[in-house]
């Protein structure tokens, strides 16, 4: 059985580790100082361990993004992953502002309310400078950090701001449509296997939530993490950085940007991988996260 507040098309999903995943997603009431309601936060948690590890997505994204991840780590660890506020099947309440101030708080409570002790923080794509800014912030929860092909120089949404309605919910749903058209056309053609028709789904099954468009142009017309390239230099936790050398969205020079801003990091190459190595190489994430003190 899958849970309740997922959406319908969850029963699409035909991958094992997919199917596996979206039946563990729980949802936990969080209380935080950014609305009166406690925010019905969704998250999953496997394995036991005295050293947690905590996952962040990426940009409109959700837990179901480390779905290959999770099990590997978990074998060895106790390990979260967490919708960011705004994001994946989190509730999405009326009145929220969405950006990255709103978002560190939402996550602070989440990790006091729910582990309340020093995390591995992983953060991946947009997740990473979700990581960045909560390290900053809250240097008493972590204790090392791991960025994946990480947001901080570059990914964020300088024009955002500048967006007015209704060209604001056209730009989100063009970005929707366009995962919609590459799922309708594989199916169609049959030039997707069925780990690519399943991946799209994953992708997918967030946008269905009530509230994402809401969401999604409030966090777009916020800038994102624009303001968090001055700020990464500051970091002092032992870091590893994770980078896929055929990374077609973000590049590559970012990766030594980071290594050089960043004084206790390592900077590890992912051969032959794109932008999403915790789908493409969960094995080698699994192991690099799973080291202790890599620095």
């Amino acid at each position: 059985m899958f849970p309740s507040f997922l959406p319908s098309q969850v029963r699409l999903l035909q991958q094992p580790e997919s199917i596996d995943l979206a039946r563990r997603i729980e949802r936990r009431a969080i209380a935080t100082p950014i609305h009166s309601g406690a925010i019905a936060t969704s998250f999953v948690r496997q394995g036991e361990s005295n050293r947690p590890i905590l996952l962040l997505h990426g940009f409109d994204s959700s837990v179901l993004e480390f779905r290959r991840l999770i099990p590997l780590l978990a074998a060895q660890h106790e390990t979260w992953a967490v919708d960011l506020l705004g994001f994946g099947f989190s509730d999405r309440l009326q009145g929220i502002v969405y950006n990255p101030e709103t978002i560190k708080s939402h996550l602070y409570c989440f990790w006091k309310t729910s582990i309340d002790k020093p995390i591995i923080l992983v953060g991946a794509s947009m997740g990473g400078a979700t990581a960045i800014d909560f390290t900053l912030t809250y240097p008493q929860a972590v204790k090392q950090l791991v960025l994946i092909n990480s947001v901080g120089f570059s990914g964020d949404f300088p024009l955002g701001q500048f967006l007015f309605f209704p060209l604001d919910y056209l730009a989100v749903e063009f970005w929707r449509q366009r995962k919609l058209q590459a799922l309708n056309l594989g199916v169609s053609l049959g030039n997707l296997t069925p780990f690519e028709i399943d991946a799209i789904r994953c992708a997918l099954l967030h946008t269905e939530m009530p509230g994402w468009s809401e969401a999604m142009v409030s966090f777009t017309k916020s800038g994102g993490y624009g303001e968090i390239a001055n700020k990464i230099a500051k970091v002092d936790k032992p870091t590893t950085i994770l980078w896929g050398d055929k990374d077609e969205t973000l590049g590559v020079d970012d990766a030594i940007k980071f290594k050089n801003a960043i004084a206790h990091s390592q900077l590890i190459w992912l051969k032959n991988c794109g932008h999403v190595p915790q789908v493409e190489q969960p094995e080698i994430i699994a192991n690099y996260i799973s080291m202790e003190n890599p620095c």
